[in-house]
């Protein structure tokens, strides 16, 4: 069964680079490509049976982020790749916090390209190895990240629920956070749907910027 892929890049040269690097790959479909995430919107609510959107972030009418958000909240199943030039850090935690499940540079090869969509479909977070590094900056100099801390009322997270949190903050993943813990891999993942809830977020890396924030771990 072939994965649906969908691209919203403005730039008519880097989509069809964009199509030829995964054109390589018999299991990854192209299903369709907008122009900004404005059009991205209209396509997705004519098919949203879609399984990861590759997202520029410097896009016309609406920009990669703000997108990003909008798609979580209607389209939650979909993965969203930030694939783009831009590395600054304000974008790379502002696209985390809109609930980007990956951030890759655009001069990603074909192979690795493949492998990152791959990952995020399975549950991964695949980011180009300088985003990855400056993502664990921004978790260890929550300063460096100039967010506002909401007036919510207090998130009160199970023991189960902390404990979990903590190891995602360790970058830990399902299978090996269901051994250190003795659970199975699907409770872990019903607990990480439960903190999501909890905490409003849309990615791992978004809930436990948000706990660490919130002093909740």
């Amino acid at each position: 069964m072939k994965l649906k892929v969908c691209i919203a890049e403005d730039n008519y040269f880097l989509v069809k680079t964009i199509k030829e690097k995964l054109s390589f790959f018999d299991d990854i479909a192209v299903k369709f490509h907008a122009n900004n995430g404005a059009e991205l919107i209209g396509k997705l609510e004519e098919n949203h049976n879609i399984d990861v959107v590759l997202m520029d972030i410097q896009m016309p009418q609406i920009d990669g982020i703000k997108t990003t958000e909008i798609v979580k909240k209607k389209y939650p199943h979909i993965k969203i790749i930030m694939l783009t030039v831009v590395d600054d850090d304000e974008c790379v935690f502002n696209a985390i916090k809109a609930g980007a499940n990956g951030y890759l540079l655009k001069e990603i090869d074909a192979e690795k390209l493949y492998k990152s969509i791959l990952e995020v479909t399975k549950g991964g977070a695949p980011m180009t190895p300088s985003i990855a590094l400056k993502t664990l900056n921004l978790l260890r100099n929550p300063k460096l990240a100039d967010t506002k801390i909401d007036d919510q009322e207090d998130i009160k997270l199970s023991k189960r629920e902390t404990e979990i949190l903590i190891q995602l903050s360790k970058g830990l993943n399902y299978n090996v956070i269901s051994d250190n813990l003795i659970i199975s891999p699907s409770t872990v993942r019903k607990h990480i749907e439960n903190i999501y809830k909890k905490l409003q977020v849309h990615s791992k890396m978004e809930a436990v910027i948000k706990a660490q924030k919130r002093n909740l771990i």
